[in-house]
């Protein structure tokens, strides 16, 4: 009912503004006043957002200013007859510039097109903000800003991978290497343990549901804006707590059509190859665990011969050498009413693994047209479709799965049998090979897990300006995506009579946006205010199907009633609403004195009644000490502007209905009837609030030596309150858990950025350098209750490996710390509380994956028609939970091969500190200090040279520009982790607080690439 209302205030208010938009042209109607309307630009045709431009005439005494829209368009209305009139534009970073002596005519209109020229730095850069847009200099709050040339310069299936090590205080993880694998992103650490911590992502005004890795094209994208702060994230309300990251696509401009093209070629291989025993080491290391054990030598020495020295190397088996490709193109223009851009691409990736691949096919369009001098409106569509097989089984157990059976499939053995069959692991002639062993090649060839998914996002607007310093915009969209997943292992595939699985889910994001603008400038004032109200609706619904016992193959999942035996089917539905009132003020006095003021309310279905709105506040102020004019006389410095804001940003953290008493279905049996039944969850509903986040932020932005050298620091606390999370009940209530707002978590930290122009004559060279330090700490939990999580489940250790505690950080690595050998060789652990006996109050804080601090480096430089880069990456002070390290280097007798080392460093006779104990089937192993690593590591994340062909000289006019482009990717990484590779995060995601784990997932990735770029 109360959204009901919301709905009808919603219509009035745009009935309000549409009489107004209706009377206000009336009004002009009656008016024989003349009108004045211009575009400013820059050199290269590229329209300037906010260039003040005022209007005089001396003779009459008349002065008003206004400013340019995102279009670079600005318009006077009812200006007189007469003259002479003056028009100067300015805006910080190109040179201002006054054009005189314009004699007005009565109901004659005034064309003007004016070119600004940059000064050194090109210093005001328009940055794009929540609903509009400000020049860098008027900014207030965090903002990071990465251009699209940096997002392009790396080639990946992801956006989001491109994003990593380009802005402080921004954490991008790769969860693992598969093609189309997701990332996590984290800006300025974690704020929640029940809900995401992923960042808002906003594309060309659009709020996405989730992230853009599977719908945009790095080719696509113009730049990305990260807002950090509460002062610049808090008009986003109870999505504004992570952060948001703002992505504009590339949009058409006037002038002749330009044809962009572009295609890569990329190999792919591992990182590196794990040193594993080859089958002389590994016959060898297990009789010498017979012989531990009591029992009789495996192998013979004549058995030993025969293996030879290596036997089968199964990660060349398993891994290969993959191509990888992207080929895009963009075609934009138009005119002074109409502007475009279309574009298309294909990314096709074929990963590491064998018959593992993502293919990705888009097409992406931007249309803004004028259909009159105060009438605009925009269209941007975008439509991806993706086909990926997946190889990404992380996790398992003694080679019971693809990852787990590359490392632990032995090297005697081979993979295939006389007959062209798969060889048999677990029931091979070694009887102590553990059963659960699943030959790998079974995964590659007889299981497929395949996804398509079709995503479409379209936005479009429609733009009024009665007035040249009044904007309505009414705008709406649509996100909608449709996934189907076919999984089918073949009767082929070992114990399997061929089993199906086929799910399905749509979700549908509505959206409808209405904003109004008000820019003013009078004398050394500026003013800017927004208005507006937002709504968005989410749907989604899911089903699900499977069966067993297949007489074929052929059909695999699309003949489900093929089954002997089918699953019980699964559907569900979810339904929520977003609505939205928004305002924000900026202020600017003489370009010194700078101010934002914002606040949003959000009204959320999720919650109960009396909790379903949030109210989220937000100020910041700023101080351009170099516009003073004690300050002018410095001249090493060009600029310097202080900064401070304070605000709330929230986070929804939790599902839809998570506050009602739902009622589950169950199948049950009365007699020989089997009947549908529903009784209460196990879940007790709760009156929940808000999760809450108050940001307090203090930054300087500072300009050096004419523009040459740029520093931005940043200090900020962040405090999430009402932190919500599942607690734990007794069992006699009748339920067994419940949520509730039980907590608060403290981040805080500090980011600094640089960017140089170290030389800019024949030879130019730039430098862009980030480094973030952030230190997070849990306040407060329910009754001051642990929570364990990180749940290891491996033969060799079934344990909890993190913990959250009040004053720690979070997900720190919790278990036993080692204390050396006994007499035996076995592994003995620190009795902590001296009571005589290793029991759970003997865990300590074995680690932390949270890092010190994140780096990256990018150093560009050009000569004559040559460009070389290189991007350098790094992750400081972090720990790394190595999961798979259990199993494969302490689970003795069961037949997995393991790393060489422990071969040659396990403890014996003659050496009594060893890495490893005594290859002994009857060890005790425990989740201890031993799995934990240092997981810093440097990367040369990518290196390119690029060489630009005198176009002139090929005397083919009808060709703009073309470049020839070499590049690698991953090529070097400085590390001490013993595994795979160091950028890992297996259970990583949106909601995930179990950071720095490493459990058989699938490995990263180097690359070499091999590019062209064409303009015609």
């Amino acid at each position: 009912m109360r959204f009901n209302v919301l709905r009808s205030r919603c219509n009035y208010i745009a009935l309000t503004f549409l009489l107004f938009s209706l009377l206000a042209t009336q009004l002009k109607a009656q008016d024989r006043a003349s009108l004045v309307k211009g575009v400013v630009q820059n050199n290269s045709n590229e329209p300037l957002p906010g260039v003040s431009v005022i209007i005089r005439n001396t003779n009459t005494n008349f002065t008003s200013g206004t400013s340019t829209d995102s279009s670079g368009m600005f318009t006077f209305s009812r200006v007189s007859s007469g003259g002479p009139y003056s028009f100067t534009f300015s805006t910080v970073g190109y040179k201002s510039q006054t054009s005189s002596g314009y004699n007005i005519k009565e109901g004659i209109t005034l064309s003007l097109a004016i070119k600004m020229a940059a000064t050194s730095a090109s210093l005001d850069q328009v940055v794009v903000v929540g609903y509009g847009t400000q020049r860098k200099k008027d900014l207030t709050g965090a903002i990071s800003v990465v251009k699209g040339e940096d997002i392009n310069s790396y080639p990946s299936n992801n956006v989001l991978q491109a994003l990593s090590g380009r802005a402080p205080g921004v954490q991008v993880i790769q969860n693992n290497g598969s093609p189309g694998g997701n990332v996590s992103v984290r800006i300025r650490g974690t704020n929640s343990v029940q809900g995401s911590n992923e960042p808002l992502y906003v594309v060309d005004g659009f709020p996405l549901s989730g992230n853009p890795s599977q719908l945009l094209n790095n080719r696509d994208i113009e730049s990305m804006q990260i807002l950090k702060d509460a002062s610049a994230t808090a008009i986003y309300g109870s999505r504004g707590a992570n952060g948001v990251i703002i992505i504009t696509t590339k949009r058409g401009k006037s002038g002749a059509t330009r044809v962009d093209i572009e295609t890569n070629y990329s190999i792919q291989s591992v990182t590196k190859k794990l040193e594993l025993m080859n089958a002389r080491e590994y016959a060898t290391l297990y009789n010498e665990g017979a012989v531990n054990d009591g029992v009789p030598p495996r192998f013979t020495e004549a058995d030993i011969a025969s293996f030879g020295e290596k036997g089968t190397d199964w990660q060349d088996l398993v891994f290969r050498k993959a191509p990888m490709s992207n080929t895009s193109m963009n075609i934009s223009g138009g005119n002074e009413k109409t502007q475009f851009s279309v574009a298309g691409s294909v990314f096709m990736q074929q990963g590491i693994i064998k018959e593992s691949d993502y293919n990705r096919y888009s097409i992406r369009a931007n249309i803004n047209h004028d259909i009159s001098e105060k009438l605009n409106v925009t269209l941007g569509t975008t439509l991806t479709n993706i086909k990926s097989n997946r190889k990404n089984s992380g996790g398992g157990n003694r080679g019971g799965t693809l990852i787990s059976g590359i490392i632990s499939a032995p090297p005697l053995l081979k993979p295939y049998k006389e007959d062209g069959t798969f060889t048999v692991l677990g029931t091979s002639p070694y009887p102590f090979i553990a059963t659960v062993m699943i030959n790998p090649l079974n995964f590659i060839y007889e299981q497929s897990d395949i996804l398509r998914a079709n995503t479409i996002l379209t936005n479009a607007a429609l733009i009024y300006k009665p007035t040249p310093d009044l904007t309505i915009r009414i705008s709406g969209g649509i996100e909608n995506t449709d996934d189907r997943t076919d999984m089918y292992t073949t009767t082929k595939f070992l114990n399997s009579q061929g089993v199906a699985s086929v799910r399905s889910s749509q979700f549908r994001s509505l959206l409808s946006e209405n904003t109004i603008t008000y820019n003013k400038t009078f004398d050394k004032n500026r003013i800017s205010a927004l208005g507006g109200f937002t709504y968005q609706n989410f749907h989604n619904t899911y089903i699900e199907g499977s069966g067993s016992g297949f007489i074929s193959d052929i059909n695999q999942t699309y003949e489900l009633q093929a089954a002997r035996t089918a699953g019980i089917p699964v559907s569900s539905y979810v339904n929520s609403t977003l609505i939205s009132y928004l305002g924000r003020l900026n202020y600017s006095y003489d370009d010194r004195i700078l101010a934002t003021v914002s606040f949003r309310s959000d009204g959320a279905s999720k919650y109960t009644e009396g909790n379903k709105w949030g109210y989220f506040p937000s100020g910041a102020l700023a101080w351009r000490v170099s516009r003073e004019k004690f300050f002018r006389n410095i001249s090493a410095i060009s600029d310097l502007k202080l900064r401070v804001g304070w605000g709330y940003t929230g986070s929804q953290a939790i599902d839809p209905y998570a506050t009602l008493n739902q009622l589950i279905s169950s199948k049950t049996v009365f007699g020989d009837a089997l009947y549908t039944a529903y009784a209460p969850g196990t879940r007790l509903p709760g009156d929940l609030k808000w999760e809450t986040t108050e940001t307090k932020d203090i930054g300087f932005d500072l300009e050096l030596l004419g523009n040459r050298l740029t520093i931005t620091a940043d200090y900020y606390i962040k405090t999430t309150r009402d932190l919500l999370n599942v607690v734990a009940l007794p069992s006699s209530m009748g339920f067994t858990s419940t949520i509730q707002n039980v907590g608060m978590i403290e981040n805080k930290g500090f980011e600094l950025g640089i960017d140089a122009d170290v030389m800019k004559r024949a030879f130019n060279w730039n430098i862009n350098a980030n480094i973030s330090f952030n230190r997070n700490k849990v306040l407060k939990l329910y009754s001051g209750q642990d929570i364990l999580g990180g749940a290891i489940g491996v033969t060799a250790v079934q344990d909890n490996a993190n913990i959250l505690r009040e004053g720690r950080p979070i997900g720190q690595f919790y278990g036993y710390v080692e204390d050396g050998y006994t007499d035996k060789g076995k592994i003995k652990y620190k009795d902590l509380n001296r009571d005589g006996v290793i029991t759970n109050v003997d865990k300590t804080y074995i680690g932390d994956p949270n890092p010190d601090f994140i780096y990256g480096f990018t150093s560009s430089m050009s000569y004559k028609n040559f460009n070389f880069s290189f991007f350098i990456q790094g992750v400081q002070g972090n720990d790394l939970y190595n999961v798979s390290a259990i199993n494969n280097t302490l689970d003795y007798g069961l037949g997995l091969n393991m790393p060489r080392e422990v071969f040659t460093n396990h403890w014996s006779p003659s050496n009594l500190n060893p890495k490893y104990p005594q290859f002994a089937q009857n060890s005790t192993t425990l989740a201890s200090n031993r799995f934990v690593e240092d997981g810093s590591f440097l990367r040369l994340k990518n290196i390119q040279l690029s060489y630009n062909m005198n176009v002139e000289k090929l005397g083919v006019k009808w060709l703009r520009n073309l470049q020839i482009y070499a590049s690698g990717q991953n090529l070097l990484t400085l590390t001490k982790y013993s595994w795979w590779d160091p950028e890992v995060n297996s259970r990583g995601g949106p909601n995930s607080t179990a950071q720095g784990f490493d459990y058989y997932s699938y490995p990263n990735y180097k690359s070499i690439t091999f590019g062209i770029q064409a303009g015609l």
